[in-house]
């Protein structure tokens, strides 16, 4: 028992405190919101218990809050050593998302197990994906090009699994991910510059003259054509915010979770920004940008540099997912179905922060003893 708390205690010791109890608290603000906007109203539309999807939210933060401890705890060697095979096996449910996957809503992007409920393999995908990534990206300069190959086969195939579910979001996030990873790596500007124009023009070329992506097509229409009537979503959500004001209608007076089917997932912000005005919305914005700072921070103290591009990489995916979540509900981007880390209800996408969060946290810790 004195062993447990001597390594808690060097734990607490050496962990950053300050991006610890940020994580901490906007979990808890995520259940907050989860009880006091949107869990009653969807509960509601399923007929269920009132307080269900508080329940579940609730459960998924303490597995989150759990996971996030352990994975912080962890030796870092060791960590990455653990998450290459994490990365091979979420790979392959992604791989059989195709052929078993369930289909929700027109597409097709969850999986499940008898043993095991219904999850998003990508969620769970992309914090081992960063830190295999990175594991390429910081391979000795003499495999300078070599490394861009392998990370090169390694992206395409998972964003034509994901373009093909459909899912266009996530494609575009971790695209954005490998791009900022290799671009930090110090790759040659004239390279990087070469495969981003390369990508652009196969994602074109897919987008306007291939059949099955036509969706991608029709969804940018709609989103420059706001005239089109297929934006219905998008346009409650913004309604929504800008009905709010200010300082919001109040707790419980928003319209927003009633009409939107995914508003405690998607269009979580704009469910705040209702009921609890735009006042609170920027704080929160403020609040993952300081996250953000305080981890560039700690990542000039780090000599490693596998374990800086894993920083990177997952501090900019939460930060960038928050923007396109803001963005969407602000309807500066096309509707791509992302959640926003930390506070929007799901469990794939908690339990995915959660990993990111552990991660962020195991590399920020100071090498005290």
């Amino acid at each position: 028992m004195r062993d447990f708390f001597d390594n808690f205690y060097d734990w607490w010791k050496n962990i950053d405190k300050f991006i610890f109890l940020t994580i901490l608290f906007l979990f808890v603000l995520g259940l907050f919101f989860s009880l006091v906007s949107t869990s009653l109203i969807a509960s509601d539309k399923l007929d269920t218990n009132s307080y269900y999807f508080f329940f579940k939210h609730f459960v998924f933060i303490v597995l989150a809050i759990s996971t996030l401890s352990i994975i912080s705890f962890l030796n870092q060697n060791l960590l990455v050593r653990f998450s290459i095979f994490f990365f091979l096996i979420s790979l392959l449910t992604l791989i059989l998302v195709p052929f078993i996957g369930i289909e929700v809503k027109g597409s097709k992007r969850w999986i499940e197990f008898a043993f095991f409920p219904r999850f998003q393999p990508i969620e769970i995908l992309k914090p081992f994906l960063i830190i295999f990534l990175s594991s390429i990206l910081s391979l000795e300069k003499k495999n300078l090009y070599l490394k861009y190959f392998l990370s090169i086969i390694i992206i395409i195939p998972i964003s034509l699994l994901l373009i093909s579910q459909p899912d266009l979001g996530q494609t575009l996030l971790i695209i954005s991910i490998w791009l900022v990873l290799i671009f930090v790596s110090g790759i040659n500007l004239y390279f990087f510059f070469s495969i981003f124009l390369s990508l652009s023009l196969i994602f074109s070329y897919l987008i306007f003259y291939v059949a099955k992506f036509e969706y991608i097509k029709i969804r940018l229409i709609s989103f420059l054509d706001s005239s089109s009537g297929n934006n219905y979503q998008a346009e409650k959500a913004s309604d929504a915010i800008v009905s709010g004001g200010f300082f919001g209608k109040g707790i419980g007076e928003g319209t927003l979770n009633s009409r939107v089917p995914e508003a405690h997932t998607d269009y979580i912000i704009s469910v705040i920004s209702e009921e609890f005005g735009v006042i609170i919305v920027l704080s929160i914005i403020i609040i993952y940008l300081i996250f953000y700072y305080k981890i560039l921070q700690k990542i000039n103290f780090i000599q490693i540099n596998k374990f800086k591009l894993i920083l990177i990489g997952c501090s900019t995916m939460v930060l960038l997912q928050m923007f396109v979540h803001v963005g969407v509900n602000i309807r500066l981007l096309p509707t791509t179905g992302m959640t926003l880390p930390f506070l929007s209800y799901g469990g794939s996408s908690i339990i995915s922060t959660a990993i990111i969060s552990g991660l962020i946290l195991n590399f920020t810790k100071r090498k005290l003893k």
